[in-house]
């Protein structure tokens, strides 16, 4: 893994997130891996998150986790997550906007444990995480300042997904497998993650937030369109093992509605941004469920935007875009 990120990475001056950053977070999953199948009992901790809800004794492990590893990185100046939504100093005591000797400097938003909802069945989950050039994610352009995601995933195997896009390389998006043995254990799956191209032999979709269906004619047409053309069905309720599967089959589109209704509950910075980083880096696409918008196009004015998406297969989100959208 580490020769394969250097020649990534090292051309483009990214020494710091090469051997320092992705190792660490890369580390990370495997570490939460581990918490996660010694514990045995998955219950509620107790308390809240600022956004009301309720947090797990899992959601609370692993954010200490992802702390922990952020903490080790000098180049990360800021962090912010959907347990504690708030850019604060990694580093105790410092001014993320005072210059660091470190020529490169970076912003995490993470998402520590994503499928809260699926996770006492004992369902796969995942660990969702965005890095940023700069001191901070709030104002700046996620198509440009976006500049890596790595996304864990939590199943009878533990694998991870790195997405990548620095100015002057081309993007690309890299599968990792992570065993127990650190470093040693980690092995590159698939140096090039792409959706294939047309035609396909099996066709996925995954319709998230179906109740909205019984209250919007155009969502209740486009699964119906889904299932008339004989796309298989593969929708887990969780983000992570539901966008995975597209990218392991090489198809699939996952849409996720908005209606007066049922309003929008992804929040971009954690979850739809590095989501959407890694779509785009596979060659897919991902648009925003309320105006067709690219996810990627619009500034955070605040860490608890939330939005409808429709990502996946290029020419799938299209028809998804033309159904809902016009």
């Amino acid at each position: 893994m580490a020769t394969h990120l250097e020649s990534l990475l090292l051309p483009y001056g990214r020494k710091e997130l090469c051997h320092s950053v992705l190792p660490a977070l890369i580390d990370c999953v495997a570490d939460i891996a581990k918490t996660l199948r010694r514990s045995q009992h998955v219950t509620l901790a107790g308390t809240e998150n600022v956004f009301g809800d309720d947090q797990l004794n899992v959601d609370i492990s692993s954010e200490s986790l992802v702390r922990a590893a952020l903490a080790k990185c000098d180049s990360v100046t800021t962090a912010s997550s959907e347990e504690d939504p708030v850019e604060r100093p990694v580093h105790h005591g410092s001014n993320p906007a005072q210059k660091t000797p470190l020529d490169e400097q970076y912003t995490v938003a993470f998402d520590p444990l994503d499928g809260s909802s699926i996770i006492a069945p004992n369902w796969a989950v995942g660990t969702i995480i965005g890095i940023w050039d700069g001191n901070s994610a709030l104002g700046q352009d996620p198509s440009a300042k976006q500049i890596a995601a790595v996304i864990g995933v939590y199943g009878p195997r533990t694998t991870a997904f790195i997405a990548l896009r620095v100015p002057g390389a081309e993007p690309t998006c890299v599968e990792i497998g992570i065993g127990d043995a650190g470093a040693q254990g980690y092995e590159v799956l698939r140096p090039r993650v792409l959706f294939s191209a047309a035609p396909y032999k099996t066709r996925y979709f995954a319709p998230a937030n179906l109740r909205a269906a019984a209250e919007s004619d155009k969502y209740l047409r486009l699964v119906t369109h889904f299932i008339q053309s004989k796309y298989t069905l593969r929708y887990s309720g969780g983000l992570v093992p539901d966008i995975v599967h597209a990218l392991v089959k090489g198809h699939g589109v996952y849409v996720s509605p908005v209606t007066l209704e049922s309003r929008a509950k992804l929040r971009r910075l954690y979850e739809l941004y590095p989501i959407s980083l890694v779509v785009e880096c596979a060659g897919g696409a991902s648009i925003s469920a309320s105006d067709g918008k690219n996810m990627l196009a619009r500034p955070l004015e605040s860490c608890d935007e939330r939005e409808g998406v429709i990502c996946g297969t290029t020419e799938d989100v299209e028809v998804a875009r033309e159904a809902l959208l016009g």
